[in-house]
């Protein structure tokens, strides 16, 4: 690989490694305030990163921040890869009436803006106690939200790749040989189509964190005092003027991981494309 793979799974494993020991790091809570560090930029009374509005450690609030941001993109991504995967295996695979169907379906839920239909299902879910997720805390509401709104993106690139393999030579094989179709699906068709699927779901990863923070600045993502790298930013674009690091410290990190998450999904596609003209 090359020494950008190397250094975006650096990034990733770092990132994710202090996201995963933060309770056990030794720093201050990411909640405990120190009035002479307000506002002040990093290096301050010891802190690395310096202190946000209030005087809480921005390098213990950013690594907490990043629990909240991975899980949610995460999360999110995983909920469409298994729901959306399976519909984009369906249609693929089975084609006809159901293909139209859902591939109806797919198109309708891209017609409308990402962030728009987040929102709206953000609020839905907000509103109504009576629903299914009324009850749920407001991260694993937005967790739901910006699954369901990755489904149709991921069951289409996923439809696009069954509808290839599915008429190879092997698939037509295994159906002479009388094989059923769940057994061709999950072991002759499925294995062939994941790594388009992990490809195009680490490029969701770095969307749906992104779209976590444009639902903070909304103010209908996570909810204070848990820190997300969004609603770090939304806090803090009051003091933009007189502390910046508030805001460009959660957004480097933000802009880091992305950039990491894209090009890790590069390089598996570049490998799958190889291995496919190898064919």
């Amino acid at each position: 690989m090359s020494i950008g793979a190397w250094l975006a799974i650096g990034w990733l494993a770092l990132i994710t490694a202090l996201a995963l020991l933060a309770p056990v790091l030794p720093m201050d809570g990411p909640n405990e305030s120190f009035g002479e560090i307000a506002r002040e930029g990093p290096g301050a009374e010891g802190h690395i990163l310096g202190g946000d509005g209030i005087g809480r450690d921005m390098f213990s609030r950013t690594v907490y921040g990043a629990r909240s941001s991975l899980l949610i993109g995460v999360a999110s991504i995983l909920i469409g890869l298994i729901v959306g995967g399976l519909a984009g295996l369906i249609a693929g695979y089975f084609r006809g009436r159901l293909d139209t169907v859902l591939t109806g379906t797919f198109d309708i839920l891209l017609a409308f803006p990402s962030l728009v239909l987040a929102l709206s299902l953000v609020s839905f879910f907000r509103a109504d106690p009576e629903a299914g997720t009324g009850g749920l805390p407001p991260a694993q509401i937005v967790v739901v939200a910006l699954g369901i709104v990755s489904i149709p993106i991921l069951a289409r690139i996923t439809r696009a790749n069954t509808l290839t393999w599915a008429q190879r030579e092997f698939v037509l094989a295994a159906r002479a040989q009388g094989a059923k179709h769940p057994r061709i699906l999950f072991r002759e068709v499925l294995p062939n189509v994941l790594p388009a699927m992990f490809s195009i779901a680490l490029l969701g990863i770095g969307v749906a964190i992104i779209a976590e923070g444009g639902l903070s600045l909304l103010g209908v993502g996570v909810e204070l005092p848990t820190p997300s790298w969004g609603n770090i930013i939304a806090e803090g674009r009051g003091s933009l003027r007189n502390a910046p690091h508030i805001v460009f410290i959660p957004s480097i990190a933000i802009f880091l991981t992305v950039l990491a998450l894209n090009y890790m999904g590069d390089v598996i596609r570049t490998r799958f494309d190889v291995r496919e003209s190898a064919l």
